[in-house]
């Protein structure tokens, strides 16, 4: 331990290595529930990529592992401390390098907050479109090791499709330049998609080549009420295959609504089962929503309320960003799970939640981005009664089971890190996962890279 901390304190500044365990055990986990956390050796905020080298180097000498953290406000335990690691927190690289809008780019460090991102380049007339409900704290680096989505990806995509190049401090201490500025570039193997939703395990990021896109008109919503889940899916299937595109397709079934009202007094209407919320951003949108709005009714929707201008349209998308804040409130402790299934079955997912959630007699409800089928059940229970804390794990375990089922994914864009490791291996089968841990090997041989994380 001496001589870590002392061989650290070479190459950084005093502040930026932390040995106070009141400091460094708040270092320890990310937001995600059931997923343990070791004790950190030492905590380290590096704010240059020569100081991120010198950590890496150092740790690989001293063969301690190294677990890559941001804002830690990941969901599946991926920035969870390994015990006597050497946390490595890059929320002081924050610096926004260059915006520019003629290659429609912007260069930036891993600890750039995902909000500040988009306003700053909003000044200068341009979008960058991935926004997690947790824009306003989670950084740059940390959706890139996720893979992060958002409310506006059935438009306009997730985080991987908007990092053009990256460099990355690989574990002893090489750095490694990946992709390219320009719009278009298939030179070699695509390293750059391959550490996009790595998890820390493969190399640490110092700094994203980032795509931009011009901003798009002011978007306009409306939102349908459906009497149950099913017909809402079915609303959905018809959007879709209609031709439509809008800008932000998401749904909240009724146990979200009554939480979102609980907490905010938002108005919405309690007796539904299943509320959708629909927008454009084309520059007339009034003849998209008619149309859209048509097709709900079609579809079962027992009322659809247009948005009368931006600001209320801004209101009702602020009531599903409230969703998981408000679902957190119902109860001690939540586990968010993050299954993506096929458009076609999202009226069987939302269904197959609800006999989980009377099956184990739990609350839990369920946002969805429903344009690309990921759903957001959120199991609500006490963490202090273990039998009621059982029941929220056996739970989380057969909403994923339903999700695979369905022909679906595990997670569509929190990541596995702890928390879904079995879940993994059962999705990718024996083959996936030894190739998956041969491509680990050649960046990471001595698996010091976020250890335990994924497989």
């Amino acid at each position: 331990m001496a001589d870590l901390i002392a061989r650290l304190r070479s190459g950084l500044p005093a502040a930026a290595v932390i040995t106070d365990p009141d400091i460094t055990t708040s270092y320890a986990h990310d937001m995600a529930s059931f997923s343990d956390a070791g004790t950190p050796a030492v905590v380290v905020l590096p704010r240059t990529t020569e100081q991120v080298q010198h950590v890496l180097r150092t740790a690989t000498e001293l063969r301690v592992p190294v677990v890559p953290q941001g804002a830690r406000t990941g969901l599946s335990g991926a920035a969870n401390a390994s015990e006597g690691c050497v946390v490595l927190s890059l929320t002081k690289m924050d610096r926004i390098l260059e915006i520019d809008p003629v290659d429609r780019i912007a260069v930036v460090e891993p600890g750039v907050v995902n909000a500040v991102l988009s306003r700053a380049v909003a000044e200068q007339g341009l979008y960058y479109p991935p926004d997690p409900s947790s824009w306003e704290m989670c950084t740059i680096g940390g959706n890139i090791g996720t893979g992060a989505g958002g409310l506006c990806c059935v438009k306009y995509g997730v985080t991987a499709e908007y990092v053009l190049g990256l460099e990355v401090v690989l574990a002893d201490g090489r750095l490694l330049t990946t992709g390219r500025r320009t719009a278009k570039g298939v030179a070699g193997y695509d390293l750059t998609r391959l550490f996009v939703g790595s998890e820390g395990t493969l190399g640490v990021v110092v700094k994203a080549v980032l795509a931009l896109r011009p901003a798009p008109p002011q978007q306009l919503a409306l939102v349908a009420e459906f009497p149950s889940a099913a017909a809402a899916g079915a609303a959905v299937c018809s959007i879709m295959a209609s031709g439509h595109v809008p800008s932000l397709l998401e749904l909240m079934d009724g146990t979200t609504v009554r939480a979102v009202n609980a907490m905010a007094r938002m108005g919405l209407p309690e007796t539904t089962e299943a509320l959708l919320l629909a927008a454009f951003d084309s520059p007339d949108p009034t003849a998209e929503l008619t149309a859209l709005g048509e097709l709900c009714l079609a579809a079962g929707a027992t009322e659809v309320v247009p948005a009368q201008d931006a600001a209320e349209s801004e209101l009702l998308l602020q009531a599903r960003r409230l969703a998981l804040t408000a679902l957190e409130k119902v109860s001690t402790a939540t586990m968010i799970d993050d299954v993506c299934v096929p458009r076609s079955r999202l009226g069987d997912m939302l269904e197959g939640v609800a006999a989980v959630a009377a099956k184990y007699d739990l609350t839990i409800g369920v946002c969805a981005h429903a344009g690309d089928g990921n759903t957001h059940p959120v199991v609500c229970f006490d963490a202090h009664d273990p039998d009621e804390s059982r029941r929220a794990r056996e739970s989380f375990d057969e909403i994923m089971a339903l999700g695979l089922a369905l022909g679906g994914t595990i997670t569509g864009e929190h990541g596995v890190g702890l928390l879904k490791k079995e879940w993994l291996a059962r999705e990718l089968g024996p083959t996936g996962i030894e190739l998956q841990r041969q491509v680990k090997a050649v960046f990471d041989p001595l698996g010091l890279l976020n250890p335990g994380k994924l497989f």
